[in-house]
């Protein structure tokens, strides 16, 4: 990923310096890019942040399906308590992740950072809170 990271810089300004020697006309438009690239075969930095930010979708809907599956089981105060542990846990994760960004802030890779963050520390709690709903608890 950091050899990626390092090559585009030099791969854009080549690109903007050979585009000063092709005549506008032959100039193709730019391309867009696809809303869900092939995340198998991510080749820019703008789809490999896509990527990372599709899969945190997935791992926060997969937290919620577990969440909301976990909260009917408890009752009173315990159910309260989960609630406020959740919603401490979200911004500690948040915190956090924000935290692992800053090494990079300012970087193309940096959206890419954040998001593998958020997506694996999601898939812990995930674990754990399906850890919850085990029966011998």
């Amino acid at each position: 990923m950091k050899q990626l990271n390092l090559l585009l810089p030099i791969c854009a300004s080549l690109l903007t310096a050979s585009s000063l020697l092709i005549p506008t006309a032959t100039i193709a438009k730019p391309t867009v890019l696809a809303r869900n690239p092939n995340c198998n075969n991510a080749r820019t930095q703008a789809e490999i942040n896509r990527c990372t930010q599709l899969s945190y979708q997935n791992a926060d809907r997969k937290l919620n399906q577990v969440y909301q599956q976990l909260l009917p089981t408890l009752s009173g105060s315990r159910r309260r308590k989960l609630i406020s542990a959740q919603q401490a846990w979200i911004k500690f994760r948040d915190n956090n992740c924000d935290y692992e960004r800053s090494l990079y802030q300012g970087g193309s890779i940096a959206p890419s950072i954040y998001a593998g963050c958020l997506t694996e520390m999601t898939q812990q709690r995930t674990r754990q809170l399906q850890s919850y709903l085990q029966p011998d608890r």
